[in-house]
This record gives structure tokens, sequence and C-alpha cells, in this order.
């Protein structure tokens, strides 16, 4: 399979050059996003940019609005702001997070190891339908894949093999490198039928015949398991509506800080140096990834795990060039060690969103505090008021954002 992420895309010089590159092809998104590929040249590539926030998505908004006009571009501008309005979604409830990671360990302790197998085999491509089983190794060697290649394979893992959502959206956060909690949690949900109960996701093979017949279906065998009508929704055990809670109240502008005060950057938001944090003096800046610190929890590939570092050492360097201090990478473990070896009295940071940075405030929060040293949340104001939107289904939530995205500059 060809390699389709250049390793240059890994820092945010990379990601505005291929940026650049896609940006005259936006007018034509909405006529060939959903063709699959080799080389997936129809799609930007640039979601895991994007996750870490080595670009934003106000910088592609607006480099979009001032080369096009919106009705050229709505289908663009709608796939940019999906990842804010599944963020937005799991901010209001944080326990579909929560819930679904302690549902892979049950699920890892309690199936049968026959099951446990199989879902092993299918996830290592040999479940015996070539398509599929081409997807699945495309996501190991390369981390990445075509969104309509994830709702086919995901479809088929769900409803053809009979496995846990849970352990297929597992296995898609261990090796994507734009693995988000949200897009993936809420994605994979919505394939087996939970996000919108009722509508199910089912992979068909006429549907690969007209968007992937080329990448995909150079081998048929066993594909008449997904021919149309093959494929029945699997049963699904659903415990209702999650309980929606308020957003939490983060300041968009940072007021004044302490003499002695640092900057925590975190695999959420890269780009410090842009938007609210822009104008900061920390006296010394400290990055570190939350998933590194659990590898048993999470269990993320090596290529995963390359480029969370890859991305966090760019970051830092941008960080301590624009900040004119001292950048350091540190353990999770350490990071109240780092603020007291530096006399820090404040620390800085984006507020992390639902996920296993947020996971670890709690743990961080008591020890800064128990070091007298205080922890200062910034949320950036486009993040609060698309999350704010996001309450309920995606169409509502685009109504008011695209009235958002057309207003007037004042």
């Amino acid at each position: 399979m060809d390699s389709i992420i250049s390793p240059s895309s890994h820092t945010r010089s990379g990601a505005l050059a291929a940026w650049e590159e896609f940006l005259p092809r936006v007018k034509l998104y909405a006529w060939k996003r959903n063709e699959v590929e080799v080389g997936h040249r129809n799609v930007s590539r640039l979601s895991p940019a994007l996750r870490y926030r080595l670009l934003l998505e106000d910088e592609l908004i607006q480099e979009t609005q001032q080369k096009f006009n919106f009705s050229t571009t709505e289908k663009w501008l709608q796939e940019i702001c999906w990842r804010r309005y599944w963020k937005g979604w799991l901010e209001m409830r944080p326990q579909v997070w929560s819930e679904w990671r302690q549902r892979v360990s049950e699920l890892r302790a309690s199936l049968p190891q026959a099951v446990l197998d199989h879902a092993e085999a299918v996830a290592a491509g040999e479940s015996g339908v070539a398509c599929m089983d081409l997807i699945a190794r495309e996501l190991i060697e390369t981390g990445y894949l075509h969104n309509h290649a994830r709702m086919w394979w995901a479809s088929f893992w769900i409803h053809a093999e009979g496995l846990p959502w849970e352990l297929g959206a597992d296995f898609f956060y261990r090796h994507l490198l734009d693995a988000d909690p949200a897009s993936n949690t809420l994605s994979w949900r919505w394939v087996a039928g939970l996000q919108t109960p009722g509508k199910t996701y089912l992979v068909r093979l006429s549907n690969l015949e007209k968007y992937a017949k080329t990448a995909l279906l150079g081998d048929l065998t066993g594909s008449q398991r997904i021919a149309d009508g093959m494929v029945k929704p699997a049963a699904q055990a659903f415990s209702g509506k999650p309980a929606q809670t308020p957003l939490p109240a983060y300041p968009t502008a940072l007021g004044t800080t302490h003499e002695r005060a640092g900057l925590w950057l975190h695999s959420d938001d890269l780009a410090p140096e842009i938007g609210p944090l822009a104008a900061f003096t920390p006296v010394a800046v400290a990055a570190f990834t939350g998933e590194q610190t659990d590898r048993e929890e999470f269990r993320l590939s090596e290529k995963h795990l390359a480029v969370l570092k890859e991305v966090t050492l760019d970051g830092l360097a941008r960080a301590g060039a624009h900040y004119r201090c001292p950048a350091t990478l540190v353990d999770g473990e350490s990071l109240a060690e780092w603020a007291s070896s530096q006399q820090l009295t404040e620390v800085v940071a984006f507020a992390p969103t639902v996920g296993p940075m947020l996971d670890l405030l709690p743990r961080l929060t008591t020890e800064l505090s128990a070091r007298g040293i205080q922890l200062t949340l910034v949320r950036r104001p486009s993040d609060a008021h698309a999350f704010a939107l996001a309450g309920s289904g995606f169409f509502g939530f685009w109504e008011k954002m695209s009235k958002h995205l057309q207003r007037p500059l004042s």
C-alpha cells in the first residue's frame, strides 16, 4: 500500500505545505470526497495535523473563505466543523468516553479466548474478505484510512463479524494517527446504531463498487459476504440517551498571570503561539503526551507513539522559539516536579477536551496544588462558541454554525 502521509506533515511547517497544496482542490471536494483511491488525493489527509492542532480549524476556514465562496466549499467547511461538533457533543457527555474505556477493559477480561482470537484475526486483515482485509492492513501499515473506508470496515466488524463495537473502536484508536477521542468513539457508536438510535450504517458491496472499485476490489475473495442485503444490523445493548451536562466554564482569554508562570503544552493543542496564549510570557514550557504514560491502557501502535512524540517535539520547539524560554519534554509523572524545579507559582494550559489529557487533570491539579502551584486553563473562543452549539444533532449545529461563518466581518 502506498504511503499517504508524508513524515513532514507531522510538523506545522509540513502541514502548512500540505494544506497549501490541497487548497486549490477544495472546490472539488464536494464531488470527489467519497471516492477512495490509492494515495487518497481526493481528500486533504490533514486530519492528523488537525487532531494535534499543528493546524487550526480556524486557519483552514479563513483561508478557504478568502479564496472561494461559501456555496462552493460548504461541504468542505462542514467536514472541518464535524471535528468540533463531535468534541462539543462529548464535552457535554463525558461519561460516553469513560464508559467506552471501561467497557474495553471489561471485554478484554471477559470474552472467551476464541472470540478475542477471532477479533485479532479480523483486525490483522485475516477475515477472508479481501477488500475488508486490505483496509485493515492499510490502517496498520500507514496509520490512516479514508473516512468512507472507516465506515465500511467498522460496519463489517460490527454487523458482519458480530464483534463488539468497543473493541473495533479501540483497534482504530490504537492505530489511527489522527485518533481523536470524540470523533473515533462517536463515529463507531453511529455505525453501531447507538449514536442516532434507529440509524445503523450497513456496508454494501455496491457502495464499494461505486466508490472504491480500483482501490479495493482487485480481489473479490469473500465479497459475497458483503453483497447488498447480506449484512443485517447486529443487536446492540442500548442504555438510553446519554445524560447531558453543562459545558465546563473556561475563560477564553488569559488574564494577569503570576510572575513565575509556565506553560504546559499537550497534544490536544500544539499551537500555543496562535490565539489566546500568544501574548503569554512564561518562564518555561513543558510538554508530555498523556497517552504515553499508560501503554497498557491504550496499547498504542509504535507508529502512533512515534508520531505523538514527533508532533509534541515540533510544538515544543515552536513554543520555545515563540516565548524565548526553555522548553522541555518531561515525563507525565513529573509535571509537578518540573514546575517546582522552575520555581513556578502558576501553570497555564489550553483546557484539554474529553479524552486521555482530561483524564489526567485531577491528578495533575492535586499534585500542583500540593506544591502551592495554581493551574489556569483557557479555551479558544472559537472552540467555546462551536461547543455550545453541539448539544443535539449535527444539522442543527451546522445551521447555526454556517450562519456564523457567513456573517459579515465587522
